[in-house]
């Protein structure tokens, strides 16, 4: 008897230290589950919001999603995350995009500017956490109100107060901008790629914002990245081209990297659309300094035109 007990007692002994050695594997395995299918897929999500899936094969897997906002689109509004005054230092609140999201009620938000200070060096040791304070790099309006001065170095994306959309290499939004957010390098100008196909020569997860020459349509360029044998990124070169194939007249480059979140508003929490990778962890969302979101209307509500 007490030699079966030793028995049953080295298995466990030795179940329990396989499974504490292969438990980071499940997690991680478990986390890729979650991540969306490499599958093509178009859907209107809200009134003058589509969104699509792109599974691309060559010349490396990379899963993409295409944001098609119609700023003419009744409903259809703007917001960048309110800062804290000039006089307090530029700073924001870090949050994630879903926090983001779900504190102003928007429909649809990505993250949005470069930001400092920035570390990560293991799952639990990064900066910064929700609630920590940030400082976005580049001119940064929220309802009018300019919380960061703008930078020379970085475009900036601009709406005015009839909605109209404008991206400027200058780094200075007009006078009358009501949301104004900056990115850092012109990837598309005058509808021609203006950014060398030295810099950013190596595939990565990327945000681009572009827009058409009237500015009255607006694409959100999310690709997704790190992630080997399900997406590992664009090249600042192809994320133009793709700006270009849409039909962009314009096309600024966002923070990327982990920052990389797109989420769509549902009547009970948050949907991310894309698959961020936060301290190397699949769909783990990365607190930022700053983001863009709209406001949208239902499908199904129908709205009256002014006569």
């Amino acid at each position: 008897m007490h030699h079966r007990y030793q028995v049953y007692l080295r298995r466990f002994a030795i179940a329990a230290f396989l499974t504490l050695l292969l438990s980071p594997a499940i997690f991680y395995g478990w986390l890729c589950l979650l991540r969306p299918s490499r599958t093509d897929r178009q859907q209107v999500l809200f009134k003058g919001i589509v969104y699509q899936r792109r599974a691309i094969s060559k010349p490396r897997p990379v899963t993409m999603h295409i944001v098609t906002v119609d700023l003419t689109a009744p409903g259809v509004k703007p917001l960048v995350t309110p800062g804290f005054p000039l006089g307090k230092g530029r700073k924001t609140s870090a949050s994630t995009t879903s926090e983001f999201l779900g504190k102003f009620k928007l429909q649809l938000a990505v993250n949005a500017s470069y930001f400092h200070h920035f570390s990560e060096k293991s799952p639990w040791d990064y900066y910064p956490h929700s609630g920590d304070p940030s400082y976005p790099l580049g001119e940064a309006i929220s309802n009018g109100s300019r919380y960061s001065q703008p930078e020379s170095d970085r475009a900036v994306l601009c709406f005015s107060r009839n909605n109209l959309a404008q991206i400027l290499a200058s780094g200075k939004c007009p006078a009358d901008t009501v949301q104004g957010v900056a990115g850092k390098e012109m990837l598309v100008a005058n509808g021609k790629v203006v950014i060398s196909q030295i810099r950013g020569n190596k595939p990565y997860p990327r945000l681009a914002v572009a827009i058409n020459r009237q500015g009255t349509k607006l694409w959100l360029i999310v690709v997704d990245g790190k992630q080997p044998f399900y997406s590992e990124g664009m090249t600042l070169l192809e994320l133009a081209m793709t700006a270009i194939n849409l039909g962009a007249d314009a096309a600024l480059n966002m923070d990327g990297g982990g920052s990389v979140t797109l989420v769509k508003g549902e009547t009970n929490s948050p949907k991310v659309l894309n698959a961020p990778v936060h301290t190397k962890l699949p769909m783990r969302e990365r607190p930022v300094g700053n983001h863009l979101g709209f406001y949208a209307l239902p499908i199904d509500v129908k709205t009256s035109k002014s006569r």
